[in-house]
């Protein structure tokens, strides 16, 4: 089997193959945490170093598990990962941990982590695997942060709120004083709304590059 390049895991990672626009996965935690930019970046950070850590770590034991019990030590080794990201979150990051609270663990049950551990990871080189974690997990994190922007900024009229406090980056933090706020745009309604946007517009473009291409 022909390796992929890194351009083209790289690509699919962040486009065609993108789990939050295209395979829509993880739409949980997509979707719950997205009500701001700096809940969305904690998460969209955390899932990108557990796809990446857990991607590198399959692709390692790879030769070393047996076909029979492959997928019962997957699991093991995301169980482990995430679980080592979380006592970090908490160690360094506590008051960002106790905001995203139970959506943490929950990056176990992620099916993009045990997808491209079986169909990827186990089957290439450790660089390939991490490059190719990353790239998935740059992809939900861009796509999760662009929804969290859209509905922090359309609902309450501010950007990064609370990264001083949550992240300690105070310098990131926008507001427009005396912004009414449209409330449906933080409710989970708006989370839906935003992501079926985002998809109709993918959707429109490639139809439109299609006809460009033909």
């Amino acid at each position: 089997m022909t390796a992929p390049s890194p351009r083209a895991i790289l690509e699919y990672g962040l486009s065609s193959g993108n789990t939050g626009l295209v395979q829509l996965l993880g739409l949980c935690p997509l979707l719950a945490v997205s009500n701001n930019a700096v809940n969305a970046l904690g998460l969209g950070l955390a899932t990108l170093l557990a796809l990446t850590l857990t991607n590198a770590a399959v692709a390692t034991i790879r030769r070393l598990t047996r076909r029979d019990v492959r997928i019962p030590a997957f699991i093991l080794v995301i169980a482990a990962v995430v679980t080592s990201i979380e006592l970090g979150l908490r160690a360094f990051l506590p008051e960002l941990h106790a905001v995203l609270g139970l959506f943490i663990p929950l990056i176990v049950t992620n099916c993009a982590l045990m997808g491209r551990a079986e169909a990827f990871a186990s089957r290439h080189d450790p660089a390939r695997a991490a490059l190719d974690g990353f790239a998935v997990g740059l992809g939900f994190l861009w796509v999760i942060l662009l929804i969290g922007t859209v509905r922090e900024a359309v609902g309450e009229g501010s950007l990064f709120a609370g990264a001083g406090r949550l992240l300690g980056l105070p310098g990131l933090e926008l507001s427009v004083p005396g912004y009414p706020g449209f409330l449906i745009a933080v409710l989970p309604t708006g989370a839906f709304l935003v992501l079926a946007t985002l998809v109709a517009m993918r959707q429109g473009w490639r139809l439109r590059a299609g006809r460009t291409v033909a």
